[in-house]
């Protein structure tokens, strides 16, 4: 058995097991953000978790509709970079005690979460523009910008503030 499955064998295939990965991860991380939000003690930082957990719900269903459209139930395969990444996150957070610099931390583990989902969307996109489904291609597109955004987003809260607070403790 390879890096995937034994049952990839055409770029379809790779299509399907890649978002399988993605609803995967999808899930994971509405599991993760709750605990994210409880230990941010920057305000704006806590809403933009709880404003980004809202969008991953949509992003869920946004996935949901793509299955559909390839008439297939929903189902994900275990993805050990998100498994890992949230694990990473979840290490990092409890090893600090100083609020500003675990705001940075929880900052920067989001934004670790965000260039992962960024990678696969745009993998995505461009597979089921190549496998001519373009319906498909534009609901995942609007995932895309969204996780965007969100590193946007941020980016800026911590270069504006939570990095300089953080550094003067």
């Amino acid at each position: 058995m390879g890096l995937f499955s034994k049952d990839i064998a055409t770029l379809h295939d790779l299509y399907i097991h890649t978002l399988q990965d993605v609803y995967y991860a999808e899930n994971q991380i509405t599991k993760a953000l709750p605990t994210m939000i409880a230990k941010a003690t920057n305000a704006q930082l806590k809403q933009g978790f709880e404003k980004h957990l809202t969008e991953t719900e949509g992003q869920i269903e946004r996935l949901r509709r793509v299955f559909s459209l390839e008439g297939m139930e929903p189902k994900g395969v275990t993805c050990p970079a998100i498994d890992g990444i949230i694990k990473e996150a979840n290490h990092t957070a409890g090893d600090i005690a100083d609020k500003a610099v675990l705001d940075a931390a929880l900052c920067a583990n989001a934004q670790a979460v965000e260039h992962y989902e960024i990678t696969r969307y745009g993998t995505l996109i461009a597979w089921a523009k190549q496998l001519d489904k373009p319906e498909q291609a534009a609901i995942l597109a609007e995932t895309l910008a969204e996780e965007k955004a969100t590193d946007e987003k941020l980016t800026t809260l911590a270069e504006g503030k939570l990095n300089q607070k953080a550094e003067m403790t």
